[in-house]
């Protein structure tokens, strides 16, 4: 049960944390000045890290574990489709995510904020389809 809890505190936080994120915090970044853009994108930066950094790591561990010490609840598929979430969530931050906000790094970017903006979608929706897995999960332990 223990490993179901972690996945559940871990995903629902980074659910709640990523749609925050696609609705309020990259749209937010055309509204700042270009004088003000890189330290608005440096302070966002170096913050969120302190946010998802830890909770992604937990996640994964996590979601890892499930595979080798299932729960009751979960089944086989179940818990790689959930792996397999996650490693989507993290290749696609490593590879179109990051990229972007390195170049935004650097100063606004219409076209990397608009590809930032458009390919987190692609996490946004793998973070739903975990929350949904976990909550059936969840469910079935507490029925």
């Amino acid at each position: 049960m223990t490993l179901l809890l972690l996945q559940a505190l871990s995903t629902f936080a980074m659910t709640g944390v990523i749609w925050f994120v696609q609705l309020v915090q990259y749209p937010s970044f055309a509204r700042v000045d270009a004088a003000s853009f890189g330290e608005f994108h440096a302070f966002h930066s170096t913050r969120i890290t302190f946010i998802v950094g830890p909770l992604m790591i937990l996640e994964a561990l996590s979601a890892a574990a499930l595979v080798w010490r299932p729960e009751r609840v979960t089944g086989s598929w179940e818990v790689w489709l959930g792996l397999g979430l996650v490693a989507l969530i993290w290749a696609s931050t490593a590879l179109l995510q990051v990229p972007m906000h390195q170049r935004l790094g650097g100063g606004f970017d219409e076209s990397a904020w608009r590809f930032l903006c458009n390919s987190n979608w692609i996490r946004t929706l793998a973070w739903s389809l975990r929350a949904v897995l976990v909550g059936v999960w969840l469910h079935r332990a507490l029925a």
